[in-house]
């Protein structure tokens, strides 16, 4: 069910709000055996929640459009006195005792929250496979991979597990798993959505966004959870900045880029056909298909894995096994609690993060590159901006392949940053861009990548509709 289905469902008491939770805390525990796609269930929470939105519908007092809707909310946003492990052993036993930004805004609405989702650990990965707690499955073919770092939202909204997820996506960690799921994912503007109460990996790049089974239930998310956060700096009051809110999108007016760069020796030739099919489909509504170039996009990548690595090593030195989380047992003194706390508490994937950002800050380094990498982010920003004074929006795929099988990729580390190669620059530059199902490569989901002009989600969730309805 949509939320627009379960919430007309709820109003015309087809159903109510405590039998609705049943249902999908049944469908977990029989699905989440194979899927992996739930750390911790909060069944009393859901439940109590659940009542409290009966209540409400009984004594006919307005109903906000999320009351009652269940969902699902990735393990490294802070939920009170829920546990946050952001897929770490380091904070396996940590429990949040504050509420996420974006999740007061949800619980301001009367949503019913399910439990928390799997996710590579730290958020670091594109296949959930870097999980201290086990990689989750894509549920149309449990042998391969659901997308990462937000694998298991994905993974839960594809198998009807919740209506829809949150995710956190810092550089494709919601479009890529919504790619690999079939389902619809949100990367909003960067300082659309309050950033406080989620688990910093890297500042600069990090956005809260929901999973979704449709455009529709996107925008309705989104319209809930951003805007300014006076507890986060970085956030901004975006009611202001989008123009022509409430108007709809020409189609016969709107210019679309497809950039040529997107196009290259390595995407699968079946991702690209279904890809092409679909950017055909808004030339036959009347659409102006433009390529265009994105010179310096080779150079994203490299740019992408110094900033990415270098903000991370800076944020986890926090995890000293004295403060809070895990802590070594086996320890002689101070420094060895730092240093074996760290080496047993983090993943594999985190340490070599850790390494290659901190090699990058240091003493003699630092210029060559972390500077350079900065450098490299305002070439890739300025080919955009140029892009975007002749076109409304970029069509590219999420992926240049469909999901791959689970152990594929997980020991060679490059080739799985190569996964990424379509969406970084979308993080590094803080535009906007959406993720939604065009087709399939077998029974393999294929994503479409909506890229739109900073604070134009209003826009390029209009134009995947458009899609949706064609």
């Amino acid at each position: 069910m949509t939320v627009k289905e379960v919430h007309q469902g709820l109003i015309r008491k087809e159903f109510s709000a405590l039998e609705l939770c049943r249902v999908y805390l049944a469908r977990i525990k029989k699905e989440n055996k194979k899927i992996n796609a739930f750390l911790d269930v909060s069944e009393a929470l859901a439940l109590s929640q659940a009542k409290e939105i009966d209540t409400l519908i009984s004594q006919k007092k307005e109903t906000p459009f999320l009351a009652g809707v269940p969902c699902a909310i990735k393990d490294n946003i802070l939920v009170e006195g829920i546990s946050c492990t952001a897929g770490s052993k380091i904070l396996e036993n940590y429990v949040a005792p504050y509420d996420a930004t974006v999740i007061k805004r949800l619980k301001d609405q009367g949503v019913v929250i399910l439990g928390k989702t799997n996710l590579d650990e730290f958020a670091m990965g594109s296949s959930t496979e870097n999980s201290a707690f086990g990689p989750s499955h894509n549920p149309h073919d449990l042998s391969r991979v659901p997308g990462g770092s937000s694998g298991g939202s994905a993974a839960a909204v594809a198998s009807d597990e919740c209506v829809y997820a949150l995710g956190s996506d810092t550089g494709g960690s919601i479009r890529l798993p919504a790619s690999f799921c079939g389902v619809v994912g949100l990367k909003p503007t960067y300082g659309a959505v309050s950033r406080y109460g989620l688990i910093a990996f890297a500042s600069s790049l990090d956005q809260i966004g929901p999973i979704t089974k449709t455009v529709e239930d996107a925008k309705v998310v989104f319209d809930v959870i951003c805007g300014r956060d006076r507890l986060d700096s970085t956030s901004i009051e975006i009611s202001s900045k989008i123009e022509n809110k409430k108007s709809k999108v020409q189609i016969k007016n709107l210019k679309i880029g497809v950039p040529k760069e997107y196009f290259v020796k390595g995407i699968n030739s079946e991702v690209e056909k279904v890809i092409k099919k679909a950017i055909k489909k808004y030339e036959e509504m009347g659409a102006e298909i433009t390529e265009v170039r994105l010179p310096h996009t080779e150079y994203a990548l490299p740019a992408y894995y110094i900033i990415n690595p270098s903000e991370a090593s800076a944020n986890l030195a926090r995890y000293d096994g004295v403060k809070y989380g895990f802590s070594a047992k086996d320890a002689a003194d101070l420094m060895e609690i730092y240093l074996k706390s760290r080496e047993q508490g983090f993943g594999d994937e985190v340490r070599r993060r850790i390494m290659l950002g901190t090699y990058a800050l240091s003493a003699g380094y630092y210029e060559a590159y972390y500077l350079r990498a900065q450098k490299v982010r305002t070439l890739v920003k300025n080919d955009f901006e140029k892009v975007f004074q002749k076109v409304d929006v970029l069509l590219t795929p999420v992926s240049p392949f469909p999901p791959f099988k689970i152990g594929e990729r997980i020991d060679d580390p490059l080739s799985m940053y190569l996964v990424d190669v379509y969406t970084v620059s979308i993080n590094l530059i803080g535009v906007p861009a959406l993720s939604m199902p065009v087709g399939k490569v077998g029974k393999l989901p294929v994503g479409l990548q909506i890229i739109g002009k900073h604070f134009e989600e209003e826009k390029i969730l209009e134009i995947g509709k458009l899609y949706e309805s064609y």
